[in-house]
C-alpha cells in the first residue's frame, strides 16, 4: 500500500487530482514549414514586446507618475496630495504591467510550441532580471560619470 506523502502528492491516500501522468492518444501534427516559421517570428515580436515593456518598468513608467505627481501638486498646492497620486498612479502602472507582461509570457510559451519548441518554461523572470542589471548598471554609469556626485576635494571647482 502506497501511503508516503511524498508518493501520493500530499496528506491523501490516493494520488491529488491532477497529477496523474498525461497521456496522450497520439502525437500532435506538426504546423508546415511555414506556420512554424510564422510562429518563431511571432514568438520572436512577444519576446521584443516582453523586453520593451520590462524596460519601461525601469524608468519611463516611474518617471511619468513622478511627473504626475509634480503636476498635481502644483495644480492643488498639496504636496500630500501630490505625492498620494504618485504613489497609486506608480502602483497601478507597474502592476498592470506585470500582469500584460504574464499574459504575453504565457502566450509567448504556446507560440513557441507550436513554432516547435520543446518550451515548458516562460522567459519574463529572465528577461526581467537581466533588465533590472541593465537599467542598474545604467543608472549608476549615469550617477558617476555624468551627473557625478560632485568632488569632494575641491567642491565647486568645475562653476567658473
Amino acid at each position: 500500500m502506497r501511503s508516503d506523502p511524498s508518493e501520493t502528492g500530499g496528506l491523501f491516500v490516493g494520488r491529488r487530482p491532477g497529477t496523474g501522468p498525461l497521456r496522450f492518444r497520439a502525437l500532435p501534427q506538426r504546423g508546415s514549414e511555414g506556420r512554424r516559421r510564422a510562429d518563431s517570428i511571432v514568438a520572436g515580436v512577444m519576446f521584443a514586446a516582453m523586453v520593451l515593456l520590462c524596460l519601461l518598468c525601469w524608468g519611463p513608467i516611474p518617471l511619468a507618475c513622478l511627473w504626475v505627481g509634480s503636476e498635481i501638486d502644483y495644480l492643488t498646492g498639496s504636496v500630500g496630495l501630490g505625492i498620494l497620486l504618485a504613489f497609486v498612479s506608480l502602483a497601478t502602472l507597474l502592476f498592470g504591467t506585470l500582469a500584460i507582461l504574464k499574459r504575453i509570457d504565457y502566450a509567448w510559451v504556446l507560440v513557441r510550441r507550436a513554432a516547435g519548441h520543446d518550451q515548458r518554461a516562460g522567459a519574463l523572470p529572465r528577461i526581467f532580471a537581466v533588465t533590472a542589471a541593465i537599467c542598474a548598471v545604467a543608472f549608476m554609469l549615469w550617477f558617476v560619470l555624468i551627473h557625478g556626485p560632485g568632488s569632494s576635494i575641491a567642491p565647486g571647482s568645475g562653476s567658473r
